[in-house]
């Protein structure tokens, strides 16, 4: 089973960047994805972005495809999530989650069984 600790969240001025942690503890080289996730109260949990275990390729959601990089650091078991030109629509709880599943629903939540307990990001003047 895999753990998941976000950090990095906080409130960022209309145009700043963040840069959001993502550590996986009881790590193993099988995991197929991890992804970053956000969610705003009252709607459903938005997929941003995921990247490979394996290969360490990428896929973005178009909202913030050329805003948001995924990356990984295989040394340090933590997968990031660097925000720029954040805009105060991307205020919400982010949250990265894990899954064994390979297939090609990149970002669908219902894939990720593993989950953090989230990190809040307010963009605001």
């Amino acid at each position: 089973q895999l753990q998941l600790v976000e950090s990095g969240g906080g409130l960022v001025q209309p145009g700043g960047s963040l840069r959001l942690s993502c550590a996986v503890a009881r790590f193993t080289s099988g995991y197929a994805r991890i992804a970053w996730f956000r969610q705003v109260p009252g709607k459903e949990r938005e997929g941003m972005s995921c990247i490979s275990g394996s290969d360490g390729s990428t896929y973005y959601a178009d909202s913030v495809k050329g805003r948001f990089t995924i990356s990984r650091d295989n040394a340090k078991n933590t997968v990031y999530l660097q925000m720029d030109s954040l805009k105060p629509e991307d205020t919400a709880v982010y949250y990265c989650a894990a899954t064994y599943y390979s297939g090609r629903d990149y970002l669908d939540s219902r894939r990720y069984p593993y989950w953090g307990q989230g990190t809040q990001v307010t963009v605001s003047s």
